[in-house]
């Protein structure tokens, strides 16, 4: 009998646990992950571990444990790591590797390989990321936990790492994760909050400039750990100036001083309601996976409502005169318009129609083909265009989407948005920094709105051009920027800014420097300027160096397209000096200590991760047709019938059976019924004698007995047709029901639905009073999601009330029993 951690196939983990500790000082986190193995088998193992991490994060070392022995991990170029790595697996040692799979740099993959049976290794990396400003002020650390597997579209032939990783079921991991977290600021600490539950915030210091916080308890796989972190003074600029690397050349990125420069600039408020100039484009994912929960709570909305939902506010908040359509994507993509069409009544009403139609039934994630398409469309002179990206997606072929955004940047500005657990970093913020946008992360009980009515504030704001630095140093001393520096600036965004300083490398204790970002608005030119000590921090880990690297090597990678040997040997000398990891460079390390070699067959082991669970709701489990066919063969159904079933369960192998399972997928009702079979990321089952066919022969079945072997091997049932047990659907907010109605013009019509709406009657010049004063006083909390459409109706009452308004205002009160000032009128 087996025993210890075994994973779906039966057979034993060798991950024990993942032990995290992170250190954030302000808007920075420095992390150590500690991977805890031991070989249960009766020979040696090779474990290998693929795990999520944020595309900006900078891996920078990588150690293991081994026999009481540390060694320390070597970063080489990559085809030499993997060599060394091959030729001690060869001759019996252990060895381990740490590498960036592909060139997004949102997936690692850590192989430790000839572990000996019986014996533990410690595996710790270490990196550095910048924190991302919460429209609410918080610094938002993430942990990545979940991956999905990417949809590889037809025709692409690169390599997907994800699509080999085993899947256990839900709460059923082999091993454990614990977290504990260190904070720092000089502006003192509020308060932590997280999507998982922790112990109490416990300030170390008594001016509450420093607090630790662990994990309460093990959390579920099914999401990303998240901790944001309240300063006191969230939005005030800092600058954080780092020694150099002891022993590293002087005048080089790690020899010399780098500083960390955040700017807040504060840009005049535009006036909200009055432009009319602009094209806007929505892009909608509406594959299969859009209709999984926005979290795990129950009766949580599903993605694709939510993002309807916000898409209703966007279209009631874009301009009297602008231009507007909606593209929609799967294994296909769709549009409301040929061409963008102008913002009326009339198209706003037929849109929005249209916009409550919308399912998630169009199969995979082919994101190119519908961009492509829109950037052919052809441009409205004098309306800039503004795109915004909706998408849970994961895909392989994330270089070619941002690089066909990045080619057409001079025509647009992209605002892109990931939904749920385990969005890509890498094809999310790729494409809004390739296209001068901003990138926003939707998950667990985030609300999408007020991000995406964000992002439209930053949208109809005017271009922000002629940014320039000016540095203010002592003399004998400069500063050299690390990257392009500032391209694009939003109000209430951070502006970071990283530099190498030269020159003076010890400068008086009092010594102060200064620098001053400018820029121009509607040829207006505005100035913010931060004055900084010359007094650098100490530290052994320098994360500002490596965050600066980490820049560095994001913009040589995304400029490299033809791998010349120069630019190439730009990105190798970058990493391999400042120890971040790249696309060309990986770790690794050797045990030579033990003497012997391991004695043995060497067993890979793949760790699992946790598969992914529709909606507990009756769902349908076929797919439309994907990309590329998957190495195992699928069942395929004749015929539209589907099979229905409560939720997603875990099959094992049942090689006694006239049907053979593959135990490392699990059946996920993703998408509408289709012919052509499942989705790649759905359970794949075969029978028996096709697979001992041939890996790749399929097996048609009739949908009656394809339901029958579902139910059979897979243990799943049916939902009665009860009326007890009906689907359950969202109740529509008030506040969206009150927002529906409201007229392109800004206007609100009086009308028994309005009535209903405001729970009430009142004469038709006051309709749009009311439902002003409503949002102020019902719908306060949601301030971000109706701000914009506010605007507009108090622009558009105020020049139809005349002297009439101050009295409209104080019958609404009346009526609605609430007591909003003058001042929401401008009175």
């Amino acid at each position: 009998m087996s025993c210890g951690l075994l994973n779906s196939s039966n057979e034993p983990v060798p991950l024990r646990s993942g032990s995290v500790t992170v250190l954030i000082r302000g808007f920075v986190a420095d992390v150590s992950c500690e991977l805890l193995y031991r070989n249960e088998e009766q020979g040696p193992v090779e474990a290998v571990f693929v795990f999520p991490v944020d595309t900006e994060a900078a891996v920078y070392a990588f150690e293991a444990h081994l026999g009481g022995t540390c060694i320390q991990a070597q970063l080489r170029e990559k085809k030499q790591a993997q060599e060394l790595y091959g030729d001690a697996l060869a001759g019996g040692q252990s060895s381990f590797l740490l590498q960036q799979e592909g060139t997004k740099g949102d997936v690692f993959s850590c192989s430790l390989g000839n572990l000996p049976p019986g014996e533990e290794a410690a595996l710790t990396l270490r990196y550095v990321c910048e924190l991302p400003l919460e429209p609410d002020g918080a610094a938002r650390y993430m942990l990545p936990a979940v991956l999905r597997p990417r949809y590889t579209p037809h025709g692409w032939d690169g390599e997907d790492v994800t699509q080999g990783v085993p899947r256990v079921p839900q709460g059923e991991l082999p091993y454990t994760l614990s977290l504990s977290a260190t904070l720092q600021s000089p502006h003192g600490i509020d308060r932590v909050l997280s999507n998982c539950s922790l112990t109490p915030l416990s300030y170390t210091a008594g001016n509450r400039t420093s607090a630790q916080v662990s994990l309460a308890e093990v959390p579920p796989w099914d999401r990303d750990v998240e901790l944001l972190v309240y300063y006191t003074e969230p939005h005030k600029p800092s600058a954080m100036l780092e020694i150099g690397l002891p022993g590293a050349e002087p005048g080089s990125l790690m020899g010399d001083p780098a500083m960390m420069v955040t700017l807040l600039p504060s840009l005049p408020e535009a006036v909200l309601g009055q432009s009319s100039a602009g094209e806007f484009i929505f892009l909608l994912d509406r594959s299969g996976s859009m209709e999984c929960p926005m979290d795990s709570r129950d009766r949580s909305p599903q993605r694709i409502d939510s993002a309807k939902e916000t898409l209703v506010l966007l279209l009631k908040s874009l301009p009297l005169g602008c231009y507007f359509n909606i593209y929609s994507f799967g294994s296909q993509f769709e549009s409301f318009y040929p061409q963008s069409v102008g913002y009326t009544q009339q198209t706003m009403a037929k849109s929005l129609q249209r916009v409550q139609q919308l399912q998630a039934d169009l199969g995979g994630t082919e994101i190119l083909a519908p961009l492509q398409a829109i950037y052919r469309s052809p441009c409205q002179d004098g309306h800039p265009r503004q795109l915004f990206v909706f998408t849970d997606g994961e895909v392989g072929n994330t270089k070619e989407v941002i690089t066909e955004v990045q080619r057409h940047r001079g025509s647009h500005r992209c605002f892109s948005f990931g939904i749920g657990e385990g969005a890509s970093t890498a094809l999310v913020k790729g494409i809004a920094q390739a296209a001068g946008g901003s990138a926003e992360f939707i998950t667990g009980q985030d609300r999408m709105q007020p991000k995406a009515l964000q992002s439209l504030k930053r949208a109809l704001q005017p271009a922000v051009t002629g940014i320039s630095l000016c540095w203010d140093l002592p003399p004998g001393m400069e500063a050299a920027l690390l990257g392009r520096g500032p391209e694009v600036i939003f109000p209430g965004q951070r502006c970071l800014i990283y530099a190498q300083l030269r020159g003076q490398p010890q400068p008086p204790d009092t010594a102060m420097g200064g620098v001053t970002l400018q820029y121009r608005i509607q040829d207006q030119t505005y100035k913010e300027t931060l004055q900084f000590p010359l007094q650098p921090q100490d530290g052994d880990r320098l994360p500002v160096h490596r965050l600066a690297a980490k820049s560095l090597l994001l913009e040589l990678e995304g400029a490299v397209d033809t791998r010349s040997e120069r630019d190439r040997h730009q990105v190798l000398e970058t990493s391999l000096s400042s120890g971040v990891v790249c696309s060309l460079t990986a770790y690794v390390g050797v045990g030579t200590e033990r003497g012997q070699p391991v004695q043995g067959p060497l067993v890979r082991q793949d760790i699992p991760l946790t598969a992914f669970y529709a909606a507990p709701r009756r769902k349908n489990l076929l797919c439309s047709p994907m990309g590329r066919s998957p190495s195992v063969p699928m069942i395929q159904v004749q015929g539209p019938s589907c099979v229905s079933v409560d939720c997603a369960m875990a099959c094992n192998f049942d090689n006694s059976s006239d049907v053979q399972v593959e135990s490392r997928c699990l059946l996920i009702p993703l998408c509408d019924t289709h012919p052509q079979g499942f989705q790649r990321e759905v359970q794949l089952i075969f029978p028996a004698k096709a697979a001992r066919s041939g890996p790749r022969a399929i097996q048609k079945f009739s949908s009656g007995s394809t339901e029958h072997v579902l139910r059979k091997y897979c243990k799943l049932r049916a939902p009665p047709e009860t009326t007890s047990q009906k689907e359950w659907a969202p109740e529509e907010s008030p506040l969206l029901r009150l927002v529906s109605l409201q007229n392109a013009d800004s206007s609100w019509d009086l009308d028994p639905q309005l009535a209903a709406a405001l729970g009430d009657m009142a004469p038709s010049i006051w309709a749009t009073v009311l439902a002003v004063v409503w949002l102020h006083s019902r719908a306060v909390g949601q301030r971000d999601e109706w701000e914009l459409l506010e605007a507009k109706a108090v622009g558009w009452v105020r020049g139809r009330a005349g002297p009439r308004l101050s009295e409209c205002l104080e019958a609404a009160n009346t009526l609605l029993g609430c007591s909003v000032g003058p001042a929401v009128f401008r009175l």
